[in-house]
């Protein structure tokens, strides 16, 4: 005979299901969404606690496709603080007050909001559409008057020169720009 999983067993997973479906319903993801995040999460929760502690979370990132250095790299290139600090970034948004722990919500916040502030090259576009008066060009005036100044010269440093009919001279073009960023080519 089977054991009978306890009241408070089938409590918990209720509630786990209940919290999954309010998580989809807030953040405006779909059930395969919600499905692969716990996937990936329960993956790496070695002790099934319903934490991933920041190895384990590290890891996981690295699962997803995220560009999070080993901590033997971090270890052994000490002057490399960069990525060090990016993933103590992600750490506060996930874990504020450094208990160690990373809960599945705190997991599927960081996820959805990661999600959520991916431009596409159609929305970047758009915006410098709306920075360039309805124009199919930008100058480099423009996009200073527009933009902070490092933002600004990475975008003009790196954008081709605008070559259709209506053509004025220094006009550069933003849309091969936004299509380059977001598209298999490393500007």
């Amino acid at each position: 005979m089977w054991p009978q999983p306890t009241t408070s067993a089938v409590a918990r997973q209720k509630n786990a299901v209940e919290n999954q479906i309010l998580v989809r319903d807030s953040k405006g993801i779909n059930e395969e969404q919600v499905k692969e995040m716990k996937s990936a999460f329960d993956h790496f929760d070695k002790n099934d606690d319903g934490r991933l502690d920041h190895f384990e979370f590290r890891a996981c990132l690295v699962s997803l496709g995220y560009n999070v250095d080993t901590e033997e790299h971090l270890v052994n290139h000490a002057a490399d603080t960069d990525r060090h600090s990016d993933f103590e970034r992600v750490l506060q948004m996930v874990d504020p007050d450094m208990t160690g722990q990373v809960t599945f919500n705190a997991f599927m916040d960081f996820m959805t909001q990661e999600a959520s502030d991916m431009d596409t090259a159609e929305q970047i576009i758009a915006s410098f559409r709306v920075l360039a008066g309805d124009k199919r060009y930008i100058t480099p005036e423009e996009i200073r008057r527009e933009l902070p100044a490092h933002q600004a010269e990475y975008c003009i440093a790196r954008m081709s020169p605008y070559e259709g009919h209506d053509a004025v001279p220094g006009s550069l073009d933003y849309m091969s720009f936004a299509t380059a960023l977001y598209g298999q080519s490393d500007l």
